[in-house]
C-alpha cells in the first residue's frame, strides 16, 4: 500500500515553492512602481501601477530588441554546440573502450574545480590576438562545451543504453557515426533535453565575460545592455525600479522557455532516478 504524502511534506514544498518564487515577484514589485517609492522604508510588498511606464523607459534607454536576439543567437548556438559535443564526448566516454580514457576522464573532472574567472584575462588576450573581440562567436565560444556536459552526459549514458544493443548495431553493419545516431541519440533525449535548457540559462544570464568581450563594441547582449540601466539620477541613487523593470523583461523568455520544456525536464528527472 502506498502512502500518501501528509500535510508536512505538502507544507514544505509550499514553503520551498514561495521561496523560489519571492525574488521574481519582488522584482516585479519593484519594478511596478517609481522611483522614490522603490528605495523607500519600508519596501511596498504589492505590485504598483508603473510597470508598463517603466518598461517603456527600459525601451527607449537601451536597444532591448536588438539586445534581444543577440541573446537568443549566443544562447541558441551555445546550447545546441554543447549538447552535441558532450553527448559525443560522454558517449565515447561511456562506451568507447580506448587507452587513456579514465585518465582523459579525470582531467575533465579536474577542470570542473578550475573557476572560470582564472581564464578571463588569457581568453582576452588571446581574442583580442586573434581579432575577435566585440563579435558574437567570441561571445559563444567559451560556451560550445563543458566539462559538466561531457560528464553529465557520460554519466546518464552509462546504464542509459545497454552494451548488447550497441553490439547488435554493430553486427548489422551499422558504422559508429551511425550507432551513436540511430542508438545513443534517442536513448540520450531526455538528458539531453536538461544540459540544452540548464546550459542556454548560463548562457543567457552570463554577465561577465560579454562585459569584457564587448567591451567597446556596438554588440551587446540583454546583461550588458541592462547594465546601462545604472545610471544615477544625480540624487546617490540608482534607478532601481527601472532596474528591476528590465529584469522582468529579460526573464520573461527564460520563462516561456522554461514551460515549454518542462515536461522534457521532469521526464529526464525521473528517467534518471529510475534507471538501473
Amino acid at each position: 500500500m502506498t502512502r500518501r504524502p501528509g500535510f508536512l511534506v505538502y507544507g514544505l514544498l509550499a514553503a520551498f515553492l514561495a521561496g523560489s518564487a519571492f525574488p521574481l515577484y519582488w522584482s516585479f514589485v519593484i519594478g511596478s512602481v517609481t522611483r522614490q517609492r522603490a528605495i523607500q522604508t519600508p519596501p511596498p510588498l504589492v505590485p504598483g501601477g508603473h510597470f508598463l511606464e517603466n518598461a517603456s523607459k527600459v525601451f527607449d534607454r537601451i536597444d532591448f530588441w536588438s539586445a534581444l536576439a543577440n541573446s537568443i543567437l549566443i544562447s541558441g548556438v551555445s546550447a545546441l554546440s554543447v549538447v552535441l559535443f558532450c553527448t559525443l564526448a560522454g558517449y565515447a566516454f561511456a562506451k568507447l573502450r580506448f587507452r587513456g580514457s579514465n585518465a582523459l576522464l579525470v582531467v575533465v573532472i579536474i577542470t570542473m574545480a578550475v573557476p572560470p574567472q582564472l581564464a578571463l584575462i588569457p581568453l582576452l588576450r588571446e581574442f583580442n590576438n586573434l581579432g575577435l573581440t566585440g563579435t558574437h562567436f567570441a561571445v559563444a565560444l567559451p560556451w560550445l562545451v563543458t566539462a559538466f556536459g561531457v560528464f553529465f552526459m557520460r554519466q546518464y549514458l552509462v546504464d542509459a543504453i545497454p552494451d548488447e544493443l550497441i553490439e547488435a548495431a554493430r553486427v548489422d553493419g551499422c558504422s559508429m557515426i551511425r550507432t551513436f545516431w540511430t542508438v545513443a541519440m534517442p536513448a540520450a533525449r531526455p538528458a539531453m533535453a536538461i544540459l540544452a535548457l540548464f546550459t542556454f540559462m548560463q548562457a543567457w544570464t552570463d554577465f561577465m565575460w560579454p562585459l569584457v568581450i564587448l567591451q567597446g563594441s556596438d554588440v551587446q547582449t540583454l546583461q550588458t545592455a541592462l547594465d546601462q540601466l545604472k545610471i544615477s539620477s544625480g540624487q546617490g541613487f540608482s534607478d532601481l525600479a527601472l532596474l528591476q523593470a528590465g529584469t522582468i523583461l529579460a526573464t520573461v523568455p527564460l520563462i516561456l522557455l522554461f514551460i515549454a520544456t518542462g515536461r522534457h525536464l521532469v521526464s529526464g528527472i525521473m528517467q534518471g532516478a529510475v534507471k538501473g
